[in-house]
């Protein structure tokens, strides 16, 4: 999916190239648990295995075949929207953090939603994802 020139699908009101694109084209890190929630979001949106892999935290990481089943599913769905509910640590100076958050998509004719609250952790200093809570 070309997004280059277009708004970030994260929900905020930048471009993706210097929001979550940069972050996917390894320009800048996430400074907090919050912007790699937003940063993995998009990577569903544009079907970005890859991305969701390698921001998995290593205890945690899907293997080969799951991360393809994974972006299987991402790139076979419509995605809607991402609203953030709630935060919890996760800010540059903390080492976890949480993010509440709903994902919203159209799968077999309906909307559903991603409703999870995200545990992230810090592993050589950069914010990766450990799982829900």
């Amino acid at each position: 999916m070309e997004m280059q020139n277009s708004n970030c699908p994260c929900g905020r009101t930048k471009l993706y190239q210097i929001c979550c694109g940069a972050i996917h084209n390894n320009k800048k890190e996430a400074l907090t648990a919050e912007d790699l929630m937003r940063s993995r979001y998009v990577a569903f949106v544009k079907g970005d295995g890859a991305y969701l892999h390698k921001s998995h935290h290593s205890t945690k990481r899907p293997s080969n075949k799951e991360s393809q089943e994974i972006e299987k599913w991402a790139k076979s769905v419509g995605w809607i929207k991402l609203e953030v509910v709630n935060t919890s640590k996760g800010l540059e100076k903390d080492t976890t953090g949480t993010v509440a958050f709903k994902a919203y998509f159209f799968e077999n004719g309906k909307v559903e939603v991603i409703n999870e609250n995200s545990f992230f952790k810090k592993e050589n200093n950069s914010w990766l994802y450990v799982g829900s809570i």
